[in-house]
Protein backbone atom coordinates (compact mmCIF):
# COMPACT_ATOMS: atom_id res chain seq x y z
CA UNK A 1 0.00 0.00 0.00
CA UNK A 2 2.98 2.48 0.41
CA UNK A 3 4.30 1.88 -2.64
CA UNK A 4 1.14 2.87 -4.42
CA UNK A 5 0.64 5.78 -2.24
CA UNK A 6 4.42 6.82 -2.92
CA UNK A 7 3.82 6.12 -7.22
CA UNK A 8 0.39 8.43 -6.89
CA UNK A 9 2.20 11.14 -5.41
CA UNK A 10 4.91 10.63 -7.73
CA UNK A 11 2.66 11.12 -10.64
CA UNK A 12 0.32 13.55 -8.89
CA UNK A 13 3.03 15.71 -8.78
CA UNK A 14 4.28 15.53 -12.12
CA UNK A 15 1.02 16.25 -13.35
CA UNK A 16 1.05 19.28 -11.29
CA UNK A 17 4.26 20.13 -12.64
CA UNK A 18 3.17 19.49 -16.40
CA UNK A 19 -0.51 21.38 -15.66
CA UNK A 20 1.95 24.24 -14.49
CA UNK A 21 4.05 24.59 -17.35
CA UNK A 22 0.96 24.29 -20.02
CA UNK A 23 -0.55 27.41 -17.68
CA UNK A 24 3.04 29.89 -18.41
CA UNK A 25 3.07 28.76 -21.87
CA UNK A 26 -0.55 29.21 -22.67
CA UNK A 27 0.59 32.85 -20.67
CA UNK A 28 3.12 33.41 -22.89
CA UNK A 29 1.31 32.33 -26.05
CA UNK A 30 -1.65 34.65 -25.10
CA UNK A 31 1.14 37.60 -24.65
CA UNK A 32 2.92 36.74 -28.07
CA UNK A 33 -0.50 37.35 -29.73
CA UNK A 34 -1.51 40.40 -28.14
CA UNK A 35 2.13 42.11 -29.02
CA UNK A 36 1.33 41.41 -32.10
CA UNK A 37 -1.77 42.21 -32.51
CA UNK A 38 -0.72 45.86 -30.97
CA UNK A 39 2.12 45.73 -33.21
CA UNK A 40 0.50 45.41 -36.61
CA UNK A 41 -2.52 47.72 -35.43
CA UNK A 42 -0.25 50.56 -34.63
CA UNK A 43 1.92 49.59 -38.28
CA UNK A 44 -1.32 49.42 -40.10
CA UNK A 45 -2.38 53.23 -41.32
CA UNK A 46 -6.17 53.96 -40.76
CA UNK A 47 -8.26 55.14 -44.09
CA UNK A 48 -7.26 59.01 -43.30
CA UNK A 49 -3.46 58.32 -43.73
CA UNK A 50 -4.15 56.80 -46.97
CA UNK A 51 -6.07 59.24 -48.29
CA UNK A 52 -2.86 61.59 -47.52
CA UNK A 53 -0.71 59.40 -48.49
CA UNK A 54 -2.42 58.57 -52.26
CA UNK A 55 -2.40 62.18 -52.36
CA UNK A 56 0.88 63.06 -52.05
CA UNK A 57 2.11 59.95 -54.24
CA UNK A 58 3.81 58.83 -51.10
CA UNK A 59 3.60 54.84 -51.19
CA UNK A 60 7.16 55.03 -50.60
CA UNK A 61 7.49 55.83 -46.44
CA UNK A 62 8.64 52.66 -45.22
CA UNK A 63 12.48 53.31 -44.85
CA UNK A 64 14.88 50.77 -46.41
CA UNK A 65 17.14 49.24 -44.02
CA UNK A 66 20.09 46.81 -44.33
CA UNK A 67 17.37 43.93 -43.26
CA UNK A 68 14.25 44.82 -44.77
CA UNK A 69 10.66 43.34 -44.05
CA UNK A 70 8.36 43.05 -46.70
CA UNK A 71 5.08 45.03 -46.54
CA UNK A 72 1.72 43.89 -47.63
CA UNK A 73 1.32 44.52 -51.75
CA UNK A 74 4.90 45.22 -52.10
CA UNK A 75 6.73 43.13 -54.89
CA UNK A 76 10.43 42.89 -55.44
CA UNK A 77 10.26 45.34 -58.19
CA UNK A 78 8.99 48.02 -56.48
CA UNK A 79 10.99 47.08 -53.25
CA UNK A 80 13.80 47.47 -55.73
CA UNK A 81 13.01 51.10 -57.91
CA UNK A 82 12.31 52.17 -53.45
CA UNK A 83 15.71 50.97 -52.08
CA UNK A 84 18.00 51.24 -55.24
CA UNK A 85 19.17 47.64 -54.97
CA UNK A 86 18.54 46.00 -58.50
CA UNK A 87 20.33 42.71 -56.96
CA UNK A 88 17.67 41.52 -54.18
CA UNK A 89 17.56 38.10 -55.81
CA UNK A 90 21.12 37.62 -56.46
CA UNK A 91 21.92 39.15 -52.38
CA UNK A 92 18.63 37.17 -51.10
CA UNK A 93 19.35 33.15 -51.62
CA UNK A 94 16.58 32.10 -49.67
CA UNK A 95 13.90 33.95 -52.82
CA UNK A 96 13.45 30.74 -54.53
CA UNK A 97 11.16 32.32 -56.69
CA UNK A 98 10.77 36.10 -57.41
CA UNK A 99 7.09 36.06 -57.41
CA UNK A 100 6.50 34.31 -54.60
CA UNK A 101 7.13 37.39 -51.54
CA UNK A 102 4.69 37.55 -49.19
CA UNK A 103 4.40 40.36 -46.36
CA UNK A 104 6.39 39.32 -43.44
CA UNK A 105 9.40 37.87 -45.54
CA UNK A 106 13.12 39.15 -44.34
CA UNK A 107 15.02 40.65 -47.21
CA UNK A 108 18.95 41.89 -47.07
CA UNK A 109 19.23 45.33 -48.89
CA UNK A 110 22.36 46.35 -50.63
CA UNK A 111 21.64 49.65 -52.25
CA UNK A 112 23.40 50.52 -55.42
CA UNK A 113 25.41 53.59 -55.30
CA UNK A 114 25.96 54.32 -58.98
CA UNK A 115 22.69 54.07 -59.47
CA UNK A 116 21.30 57.73 -60.64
Amino acid sequence: MAIFNSRKGAVSSSKAIADAASWYCAILLAELILLTIFRDSYMIPNDHDYNIIESNHFLLSKPCDEIYVVGEGETLNTISDKCNDPFIVENNPHIHDPDDVFPGLVIKITPNSHHT
